[in-house]
């Protein structure tokens, strides 16, 4: 299992301190033999549930131009007609949400080859990823891709009230390429995607995805 390296910095730090602190319950305390056990049961399952956290498994991703794929691994939890203000000033969308648990991978992933034309972080609270407003006021990133003929999506990574940290790599004017790794959140969120409104949607409410290969949507 390949680890992504957002985690390698976190698992060595996790483990050095669970390791640690079972040193000490086995050798300066008065910790049952029992005690000491589930102890050490216990970190053993919390490095695990963070190790497949981090976990970013090879995928082999088929291009094409026409479907706009999923930029992350959940659960679709919205499918509405919206109006987008931050880029397209007001202009409907239709907006898709997936939401990421903790148990999803976390890599983000291009939607679609293209050019960056527009990108902006901004700070923001943490309210829990479902919030109505969180598309808003969280902490988030904008990515607006450029697509053939001048169309344009939107993809948005918002940090929820578990995700504190959200990770990119592409920037205004980078050239991307479909199913190519874009960013990281780190512990459950939510991505957005603001499509243009003739888009055939490909996916329903409660469907699961998986980034890098489901197809959310297609360009008519």
């Amino acid at each position: 299992m390949k680890i992504h390296k957002e985690g390698h910095v976190f698992l060595i730090a996790l483990l050095l301190i669970l390791g640690g602190i079972n040193f000490a319950l086995l050798n300066f305390t008065a910790l049952s033999s029992t005690g000491c056990a589930v102890a050490i049961v216990c970190s053993s399952i919390l490095y695990l549930f963070f190790l497949q956290f981090f976990r970013s498994p090879k995928k082999v991703i088929e291009i094409n131009d026409k479907h706009i794929i999923a930029p992350a691994d959940g659960k679709v939890v919205v499918i509405e007609k919206t109006t987008e203000t931050e880029f397209f000033k007001g202009d409907q969308r239709i907006q898709i949400s997936i939401f990421m648990s903790p148990l999803n991978v976390h890599v983000n992933r291009n939607p679609v080859t293209g050019l960056v034309k527009y990108f902006k972080y901004h700070p923001g609270k943490y309210l829990v990823a479902w919030h109505p407003k969180s598309s808003t006021e969280n902490e988030r990133t904008t990515i607006v891709y450029e697509v053939h003929k001048g169309v344009q999506i939107l993809v948005r990574q918002i940090a929820g009230a578990v995700a504190r940290r959200i990770k990119w790599y592409v920037d205004t004017n980078h050239s991307v390429i479909q199913g190519k790794e874009f960013g990281f959140i780190k512990f459950g969120s939510r991505v957005d995607l603001f499509l243009p409104l003739d888009t055939q949607i490909n996916v329903k409410i409660g469907d699961k995805t998986v980034g890098g290969k489901t197809v959310i949507a297609e360009f008519l």
